[in-house]
């Protein structure tokens, strides 16, 4: 992997540009063999934004239509560990009952931020509700669900890039990397 230095900060390269947008084309080809029904696509926000607009359009590549709405959900708030209880900032505006639905998120990492927002859209009356992310860390779960599709597996390091940020940074950035160190 290649390193660059971007404001001072020395990022490290886990997943390129290209290695994403190859892997959310296979995503949206195994999305559609499942061949769901009146498909609603809701990503996790802020996160998510990059990858749900690029999995979206890969979709449209891969013979799917769905409708999209958006949810914010939190769990850290103020601080810089999580609360363990996740609020609904933003609710999705579009009927569930009896549709497919796929919620995108950036990163499986607790588990707790999906598996709520998994339960609240099947309580809604969602036919299915399934899961997309573009990362898994493994070891971390601390609620019981797991992604039905997952672009890759991360390695345990805090990441940034394509639409994940350190403090409002980085979420620009095509590729997935991590802050190695900061320059003096």
């Amino acid at each position: 992997m290649s390193n660059i230095t971007i404001d001072g900060h020395h990022i490290s390269v886990l997943f390129s540009e290209a290695e994403i947008a190859k892997r959310i084309s296979v995503l949206a080809q195994e999305i559609a063999a499942r061949k769901p029904k009146n498909l609603l696509v809701i990503p996790v926000l802020k996160g998510s934004f990059i990858f749900a607009a690029d999995l979206i359009r890969a979709m449209h590549h891969a013979g799917l239509s769905p409708e999209v709405d958006f949810m914010i959900l939190a769990s850290y708030r103020a601080a810089t560990t999580s609360s363990g209880q996740v609020e609904v900032l933003r609710d999705i505006e579009s009927p569930i009952v009896n549709r497919d639905v796929m919620l995108v998120d950036d990163i499986l990492e607790s588990g707790r931020t999906l598996a709520f927002a998994k339960d609240l859209l099947m309580a809604r009356g969602a036919s299915s509700v399934m899961t997309t992310v573009l990362l898994e860390k493994p070891g971390h779960l601390a609620a019981n669900i797991k992604a039905d599709f997952c672009g890759f597996v991360c390695p345990d390091k805090f990441v940034v890039g394509y639409g994940m940020d350190m403090a409002h940074q980085f979420r620009e950035l095509p590729f997935v990397g991590h802050v190695v160190t900061v320059a003096q």
